[in-house]
């Protein structure tokens, strides 16, 4: 469902993007409203799901988490109840950070974010390995990341 937003969301949402830090006196003075309409304008866009969550961005090499990989997926049946049932295997592991069902090609796409390659094996065969319905798994993994962006240009 889209959700219809005028300039003033506009500019509330590229400016959350860019600090959601910002408190809502900073924020009202950035998008140039009254504190009272930054308000009412960020619980609406929280409430109607435009907002999804605030978070902190953490650098993942500072946290011991260095090693990035993106892991294809292809399952042997791909009924409805099987992805899904491979879907609830991976929200469970704190380490995908993402999960895609995609077409064509292999039927999930997942970005992973570990220490190092012992701890990508221990949870390749976690995830992938002891998995029955697991028939390939296909992983690049990232040498260099050159850029990474959260924002969404609205």
């Amino acid at each position: 469902m889209n959700v219809i937003f005028d300039e003033i969301d506009r500019r509330i949402l590229n400016a959350l993007q860019q600090d959601a830090s910002l408190n809502n006196n900073e924020l009202a003075q950035l998008v140039h409203v009254s504190p009272p309409t930054c308000l009412r304008r960020v619980k609406q866009l929280r409430d109607s799901g435009v907002i999804e969550r605030e978070v902190a961005i953490v650098a993942p090499e500072k946290v011991g988490a260095g090693l990035t990989a993106i892991v294809e997926i292809t399952l042997d049946i791909q009924a409805a109840e099987r992805m899904s049932e491979f879907e609830e295997v991976v929200a469970k592991e704190s380490a995908v950070l993402q999960c895609y069902r995609v077409s064509p090609g292999p039927d999930f796409v997942l970005v992973l974010q570990v220490a190092d390659m012992p701890a990508y094996h221990a949870l390749a065969h976690r995830l992938f390995a002891s998995q029955k319905n697991v028939r390939n798994v296909k992983t690049y993994f990232s040498t260099f990341r050159s850029k990474f962006e959260t924002r969404i240009d609205v």
